[in-house]
C-alpha cells in the first residue's frame, strides 16, 4: 500500500513526457511526431528479441480462456468472450505459422471449474473449429485459476525437457475461486519449469502478478481490441530458451504424400489416424502420408504418430522453425541525412524517403522501414547476406 503513491505518480508523469514529444511542425500539424513515434514501437518489437538469443523450436503451450460471466461485458464488441475467440482463431493460425513442429491445447474455466476443449495437438483447424462451436457456450459464476493450473500442469510436467512449456491465460474477472492456496501451486509450475503469462482484460490483479513474476511470464492488462490483438501476437515467438534445458537428439520422420493408382489391384482404401482427433466421420481414401516406423496413415502433416509416438513433419516444417535457434541481428538504424550510400532500399527497390534508414551490420545493405519489420517478422533472412553468400565448392 505504501508503493501506491508512488506509483501513481509516475504513472501521471507519462503524460507529461508525451506531450514534451509531440511537436509541431511549420503548418501547424502533429502528423510527423506521431509518425515518429509509431516508428519507434514497430522497431521496438525488433530490439526486444536481443540479438542471438537461443528460442525453443519445440513448444506445448495450454491456453486457458476465462469463461466467468465477466465475459458478457460489452466493453469489447460485441462481447468480451466472442472477442476473445475470434482472436484466438487467429493467434491459432499464426502459432503454427511461426511455430510448426509446436504443440497447442484449449481450457476454458467457468462455474470454479475447469474444462478441457482441445488437448496438446499440432493440428490448427482442430482448435479453430472447437473455438467456433465455443462462442454459443454460456459464461456463467467465477474462473478458477488453481484448477485451470493445476489442469495444465498434469499434462506439461510430462513434457520432454527439451520442449518449452507454457500457459497463457486470458483471463478476465477480478476474481478467483480455488479449492487450495494458489500459491503453493505457483510453487509447483515453477518447480516443473512451465513459464506462466497472464493477458488481462479488466485489471491488473495482485496474484496475476506474482504467478507470472515466480515463473518467469508476462502479464499485461489489454487498452482496447487492437491492443489485445498485439498482446497475443507477442506469444507467437517462441520466449529465449532457459539456461537449464536438456539438449537431445530427436527422432522424426519425414513421409512422402504417396497416391495410389486406381488400375493397381494390390491398392485398398484405408482410413487415417487423423480421424481420432476430431468428430467428424472417417473417409476411406487411396493416399496420404504414411509413417517410415509402423506405417499409419495420416491425411496432413506435422503429426505425433498414434502408435509408435514418432514425430512426423516435411522437410519445409522444419526450415521454418530452425530461424529461431539463430535470430537475426536487430539493424543499425542511422538518420538519413547522415548516410551516403544507395538512395534505394535494397528490399524494395524503393526510393528512401523515411527519417531513418536502417543498415545491416553483416552485408551493409540499407533497408526502408517497412521492409526491415517484414525481414525481422516474416522472412527472417537477409535477403542482402543471401546474395552476397559466396557459393559453395563444386555447385
Amino acid at each position: 500500500m505504501d508503493e501506491e503513491p508512488e506509483r501513481t505518480k509516475r504513472w501521471e508523469g507519462g503524460y507529461e513526457r508525451t506531450w514534451e514529444v509531440l511537436k509541431e511542425d511549420e503548418s501547424g500539424s502533429l502528423k510527423a511526431s506521431i509518425e515518429e513515434i509509431l516508428f519507434k514501437d514497430k522497431r521496438k518489437r525488433v530490439f526486444e528479441r536481443h540479438g542471438q538469443v537461443r528460442l525453443g523450436m519445440m513448444r506445448h503451450l495450454y491456453v486457458v480462456v476465462d469463461g466467468s460471466r465477466t465475459m458478457e461485458d460489452q466493453d469489447l464488441k460485441p462481447n468480451r468472450l466472442t472477442c476473445t475467440l475470434k482472436l484466438l482463431e487467429y493467434f491459432v493460425e499464426e502459432y503454427f505459422d511461426q511455430n510448426p513442429i509446436s504443440q497447442i491445447g484449449l481450457i476454458v474455466t467457468r462455474n470454479k471449474r475447469a474444462e478441457k476443449l482441445t488437448e496438446l495437438a499440432g493440428n490448427p483447424r482442430q482448435h479453430i473449429n472447437v473455438l467456433k462451436k465455443t462462442v454459443d457456450s454460456c459464461c456463467i459464476g467465477e474462473p478458477s485459476l488453481y484448477n485451470s493450473l493445476n489442469l495444465a500442469m498434469q499434462t506439461l510436467k510430462h513434457m520432454p525437457g527439451h520442449t518449452s512449456r507454457e500457459i497463457l491465460v486470458v483471463f478476465s474477472s477480478l476474481t478467483t475461486c480455488d479449492p487450495s492456496n494458489i500459491y503453493d501451486m505457483i510453487k509447483c509450475l515453477k518447480a516443473s519449469k512451465i513459464r506462466v503469462s497472464v493477458i488481462g482484460l479488466s485489471a491488473e490483479v495482485r496474484v496475476c502478478t506474482v504467478l507470472t513474476r515466480e515463473t518467469g511470464g508476462t502479464y499485461h492488462v489489454i487498452l482496447d481490441e487492437s491492443h489485445y490483438k498485439e498482446l497475443l501476437m507477442h506469444h507467437v515467438t517462441p520466449p529465449p530458451a532457459c539456461s537449464t534445458s536438456e539438449c537431445s537428439l530427436i527422432r522424426m520422420g519425414f513421409p512422402q504424400h504417396t497416391m495410389a493408382a486406381l488400375s493397381d489391384q494390390d491398392a485398398k482404401p484405408s482410413f487415417s489416424m487423423a480421424h481420432l482427433d476430431s468428430n467428424s466421420e472417417p473417409k476411406l481414401t487411396l493416399g496420404g502420408y504414411f509413417c517410415p516406423q509402423c506405417k499409419a496413415k495420416y491425411s496432413e502433416l506435422p503429426v505425433e504418430c498414434k502408435l509408435c509416438r514418432l514425430t512426423l513433419v516435411s522437410a519445409p516444417h522444419l526450415a521454418r522453425s530452425y530461424h529461431h535457434l539463430f535470430p537475426l541481428d536487430a539493424f543499425k538504424e542511422i538518420p538519413l541525412q547522415k548516410y551516403e550510400g544507395e538512395s534505394y532500399c535494397r528490399g524494395c527497390d524503393g526510393e528512401l524517403k523515411d527519417q531513418q534508414v536502417y543498415i545491416c551490420t553483416v552485408c551493409q545493405c540499407v533497408f526502408c522501414i517497412e521492409c526491415d519489420l517484414f525481414i525481422h517478422d516474416t522472412l527472417h533472412c537477409c535477403p542482402g547476406c543471401v546474395h552476397t553468400a559466396p557459393t559453395p565448392p563444386g555447385v
